[in-house]
C-alpha cells in the first residue's frame, strides 16, 4: 500500500491573525475558506481550522526540517513575529542529536520546532 502525504489540522484561536503569521513565517495560502485554509512550504503543508480548544493548542507541537533553518529564524526576526503577533521566538541552537533547530509558538499556542540536520554530537 503507497501512501501520498499526511497533514495536519491546525487550531486558529483568531483564523485571519494565524494566517497573517503563517505567511509572514514563510507559508503561502494557495486555497482558503472562511473555515480552513491550505498553506504550503515547498513539499510540507498542513491545514489551518477555524476551530481552537486551549488544551489542544497548547499540547501540540510541530517539526518541520528546512534547508536553512538559519535563514527560517532570520525570516521571522526580520519580520517581527515576536513583537506583531506575542509570540516567542526562540534562538538557533545546534541540539546533540543532530538537529539546528528553533522554536516559535505561532497565535493560538502551537510550539513549531524548526530545524535542519547537522552532524550529531559524538
Amino acid at each position: 500500500m503507497a501512501t501520498v502525504e499526511i497533514k495536519a489540522f491546525l487550531p486558529a484561536k483568531d483564523y485571519e491573525l494565524s494566517q497573517r503569521f503563517y505567511v509572514d513565517l514563510g507559508f503561502t495560502i494557495p486555497w482558503a475558506s472562511e473555515d480552513l485554509a491550505y498553506l504550503c512550504a515547498g513539499k510540507c503543508s498542513f491545514l489551518l481550522s477555524k476551530f481552537y480548544r486551549k488544551e489542544f493548542a497548547e499540547n501540540l507541537m510541530m517539526h518541520l526540517l528546512v534547508e536553512d533553518v538559519d535563514a527560517w529564524w532570520q525570516q521571522a526576526d526580520t519580520r517581527q513575529l515576536s513583537a506583531k503577533y506575542g509570540v516567542n521566538v526562540g534562538l538557533p541552537e545546534n541540539r546533540p542529536w543532530g538537529i539546528r533547530d528553533f522554536t516559535v509558538n505561532d497565535p493560538a499556542g502551537v510550539l513549531w520546532r524548526i530545524g535542519q540536520e547537522i552532524k550529531a554530537a559524538e
